[in-house]
């Protein structure tokens, strides 16, 4: 039991597990990349430049990326209330990095795909 309390441990600590394994979530890097170009943002606005993202879902990735510092939610005490979402200067370094891991995929989803349909026929062979 000791050595699985361990591995844990060693699992919660690795910066790459624990951070990266954040943007599991489809549209966590989405949601950065347009707060990245329309900050500040408004909720229904930023729903509306990721049309086919849920409510829920967009709440939760909100939460989530909060939770870890990459987003700025400002509540204005207005009638009615206001609410804005802008990246956090580390929400904003991680920008380009997103940038640079789209332009990779753009480049080469072609030979990734033609990779995938030679597997799958490989297997159904």
């Amino acid at each position: 039991m000791r050595k699985k309390e361990q591995l844990n441990s060693i699992i919660e600590i690795c910066p790459v597990r624990n951070v990266v394994a954040r943007f599991g979530n489809k549209w966590a890097l989405l949601v950065i990349l347009v707060l990245g170009e329309n900050e500040p943002i408004r909720y229904n606005e930023l729903g509306r430049k990721i049309p086919d993202i849920s409510s829920r879902v967009l709440s939760n990735t909100l939460r989530t990326l909060e939770a870890d510092g990459l987003v700025l939610r400002t509540f204005y005490q207005e009638v009615p209330p206001r609410v804005e979402y802008s990246l956090t200067d580390t929400g904003r370094s991680l920008v380009p990095i997103i940038i640079k891991l789209t332009e990779w995929a753009q480049k080469n989803m072609k030979t990734i795909i033609e990779h995938r349909k030679k597997t799958q026929q490989a297997v159904q062979e």
